[in-house]
């Protein structure tokens, strides 16, 4: 596997690299890159042959959305490059139409998007956030009709509830509109909340999941290891980076670095990683980029040699028993009604053995003939 080997997304034509380059960083002042770092950034990601590019409009308040449109037409490569954005997140917390799901909001911000990023289309257009008041029917309505017009060609959801893109999904299928070809989640060895309703969900309607997030925040990145022998980690990361600033992801991560459990997930990474010789950053995106219904992981980068490290995460594969070790050091807790309904299979079957249904055809297909994007 490599960046220039693609993939279907979902049930769509739409072809991506199995990495997608996460643009946040874009523009960012502080833990971000200026325009000359974010541009050797992008020209390693596009010069290896990936070719898909995610940002939002609320990134470094539009500036990300600005640079990448600019360093895509410096190497003529709007016809390769396949952009996906969001919206969602106010542009002016004055008024109350500048933000959330509803037509109006939308109606703005994809022609807003389309400015900043000097294109007239929009491959992926993305949902950010559920703003838990928009009904389905709204959202999808509109997201329907800006296909039709040829201002984006597909979109997505991110950060919602399962019910909520179970819903869409069926609103769209009796109404014969556009449906939803990606969800944008949050999935690593330590998130691995998504498996027990989102996973099902993209496997049996072809939705494909892209992930944000696959290395925690910096936690499975290898700079913070238990044979350190610290109570909270520390390095020159993200979750260092932000620690100055009123940001509730720091307190949110510095959480999650005290609990046991990831702790004992990050011991059984650096195990795993040592006998494959491999970087923990590595191994954890092998991990994520393989599981069921993952069809591309987003990967940011603050260096042009954290690019040239992920994607030799596409390089290997996980012996069977490694991956076992992770497997079981990060299994998550089930919830009711998946741990009860575990336990009552035999109660329904009896002593029959009832198989899994298998994989969704429309996870994602590898299409031959890859060629480089480089200019």
């Amino acid at each position: 596997m490599s960046l220039d080997h693609y993939y279907t997304l979902g049930a769509s034509g739409l072809r991506v690299s199995r990495l997608a380059l996460g643009t946040m960083t874009f523009g960012q002042s502080g833990w971000g890159s200026d325009e000359a770092l974010s541009r050797e950034i992008f020209n390693a990601y596009a010069e290896a042959g990936g070719n898909f590019f995610d940002t939002a409009d609320v990134y470094a308040e539009g500036r990300s959305e600005e640079l990448l449109g600019k360093f895509i037409t410096e190497r003529k490569m709007r016809d390769h490059a396949v952009v996906s954005t969001k919206f969602t997140v106010t542009a002016d917390p004055k008024n109350p139409n500048a933000g959330g799901n509803g037509r109006k909001n939308i109606m703005r911000a994809v022609d807003a998007s389309l400015a900043r990023l000097g294109t007239d289309y929009i491959d992926l257009y993305i949902m950010h956030v559920w703003d838990g008041v928009t009904p389905a029917e709204e959202v999808l309505g509109a997201l329907d009709d800006l296909v039709r017009t040829g201002k984006i060609l597909h979109f997505a959801l991110s950060d919602c509830p399962a019910w909520y893109a179970a819903r869409m999904q069926a609103i769209a299928e009796c109404r014969g509109l556009h449906r939803p070809c990606a969800a944008q989640m949050e999935y690593s060895l330590i998130a691995r909340d998504i498996e027990h309703e989102f996973t099902p969900l993209a496997l049996h309607h072809g939705v494909a999941l892209m992930v944000w997030s696959p290395l925690a925040s910096g936690l499975l990145s290898g700079k913070y290891k238990p044979s350190a022998e610290a109570d909270v980690p520390s390095g020159d990361g993200r979750l260092d980076a932000v620690k100055a600033d009123a940001n509730s992801a720091f307190e949110k991560l510095k959480a999650q670095a005290r609990e046991p459990r990831n702790w004992a997930i990050i011991s059984a990474l650096e195990e795993v990683a040592g006998e494959m010789q491999r970087p923990m950053a590595q191994v954890a995106l092998n991990w994520v980029v393989n599981r069921p219904g993952v069809a591309s992981v987003l990967v940011g980068a603050s260096k042009v040699a954290q690019v040239e490290s992920n994607i030799a995460a596409l390089n290997f594969e996980l012996l069977d028993d490694l991956q076992m070790r992770l497997d079981e050091a990060s299994t998550p807790y089930a919830p009711f009604p998946h741990s009860y309904l575990d336990e009552t299979q035999a109660m329904i079957a009896g002593s029959c053995v009832i198989g899994q249904r298998p994989p969704s055809f429309f996870a994602f297909r590898e299409i031959v003939g890859a060629s480089s994007l480089s200019a």
